[in-house]
């Protein structure tokens, strides 16, 4: 199947051969036909698939096909979890809409709502928000979407995940009855499942691959002491060569803090994280897509909407807190079918997750060890027991210290508990 199949707008054409696409990838295929008839669809499909372009093709088309307006009103409203992902798709808006007269407009946090206000007085076709600025624009009656054709939530268990699921129901109450709904997601926890079934009126549902991550991307774990952990990711970088690399830790604290002593390694790095303003933040993310950055360090939330085609490592500094977050994180490499490595560190308290994330991959995850890195036995059994927080989570019904009805072990057979740092809140 070509492009020209789906019969779009010869500009559009245009626009997707000077970029250098020359088929539709599996997303594409199976949700551009249902959204051009106007159907809505929910799409399950992790990131790096193309599903970006399979909403706003045949939003632009429309667009593109209509008589030239007298005045601009918002006909597409697209909601992001992130300001990253929001400026990813608003360029995306400008590089597929090329010379077709569309206005698009991101509406985010982090900086001045008064451009935001202007170009919105001014006109746009499609907005590109996150939830949170854009319900204050609602409120504050900055914006009207009267004229609205379609709406489209994109990575929706993303935002979920940060919380944004009230600021969605606020947003849609507010919207027109009568409209095209498009939900996308990588996953389908049961509140997602909950949220299409109230917004989308009898779906098409496309369904692309299943939730492991991409069959070229090259899995490894390497058992290390926590002390070991930064002086093995310098080794790692330096057998990485000239590669970009990622890293993923698990707070932003530490992302600076690693990104800092990178930099005074010699290492062309930078981070992104929650306290950085959002020009700090695209300044990093654009260094890092030119290659002024080699590394980037990087929160697992700060990180949604990074799209780099060609990134040849991750490496998970910390190890992620759930089977779906590796799979996003890894989903950064082995992407548009290059090959991609991906390692993770782990440490012995990281075992019963490395054993969660087997599950979910129905594959174990090959062990490596760096001389000179790999724990002796006597080290990881010196290596400091588990939190508080993890103990007491691990004794409740269910957890792995009882027998899945809430009793615990026998006497003398609890495991000892000695305190460790507590984890800092992600952002």
């Amino acid at each position: 199947m070509s492009f020209a199949s789906f019969e779009l707008h010869p500009l559009l054409l245009s626009n997707i051969e000077s970029l250098g696409y020359t088929a539709p990838t599996p997303i594409q295929t199976e949700a551009i036909p249902p959204v051009m008839e106007g159907r809505d669809v929910m799409g399950l499909a992790q990131t790096g698939t193309g599903k970006t372009a399979a909403f706003l093709l045949p939003i632009l088309n429309r667009l593109a096909r209509r008589q030239p307006p007298k005045r601009r009103a918002i006909k597409a409203l697209i909601v992001a979890p992130t300001r990253e992902l929001a400026e990813q798709i608003h360029d995306a808006v400008r590089e597929l809409g090329h010379r077709v007269g569309v206005k698009s407009l991101t509406v985010y946090g982090g900086v001045g709502m008064s451009p935001q206000i202007q170009g919105l007085r001014r006109g746009v076709d499609i907005v590109v928000a996150c939830p949170g600025r854009l319900l204050d624009h609602m409120r504050q009656g900055h914006v009207d979407f009267s004229a609205l054709d379609t709406l489209v939530l994109d990575e929706a268990d993303h935002m979920f995940d940060m919380g944004f699921l009230p600021d969605i129901r606020a947003i849609l109450e507010k919207l027109p009855a009568k409209r095209q709904t498009l939900l996308f997601s990588a996953t389908m926890p049961g509140s997602i499942r909950a949220l299409a079934d109230d917004i989308l009126t009898e779906p098409v549902t496309v369904r692309i691959g299943n939730q492991a991550p991409a069959a070229t991307v090259e899995h490894a774990v390497y058992p290390v002491t926590p002390s070991r952990k930064t002086p093995l990711l310098m080794e790692l970088l330096t057998q990485a060569k000239s590669e970009s690399v990622i890293v993923f830790t698990r707070t932003k604290h530490k992302a600076k803090g690693l990104a800092e002593l990178l930099c005074k390694s010699g290492c062309r790095a930078a981070c992104i994280q929650g306290n950085l303003s959002q020009r700090q933040r695209q300044a990093a993310l654009d260094g890092f897509k030119a290659g002024t950055y080699r590394v980037l360090v990087a929160t697992d939330i700060a990180a949604r909407g990074i799209d780099v085609s060609k990134v040849g490592h991750v490496i998970n500094f910390d190890i992620p807190d759930t089977p779906d977050a590796y799979t996003h994180r890894i989903g950064r490499t082995g992407r548009a079918e290059c090959q991609g490595q991906a390692h993770t560190l782990i440490t012995r308290e990281d075992m019963s997750m490395v054993r969660a994330i087997e599950h979910a991959m129905g594959k174990p995850l090959p062990r490596r060890e760096l001389e000179g890195f790999a724990p002796t036995p006597q080290e990881y059994r010196a290596q400091p027991s588990e939190s508080r927080e993890t103990y007491n989570r691990n004794r409740r019904p269910g957890g792995g210290y009882g027998n899945g009805r809430g009793h615990s072990r026998p006497a003398g057979q609890k495991p000892a508990y000695r305190p460790a740092a507590r984890r800092e809140a992600q952002a």
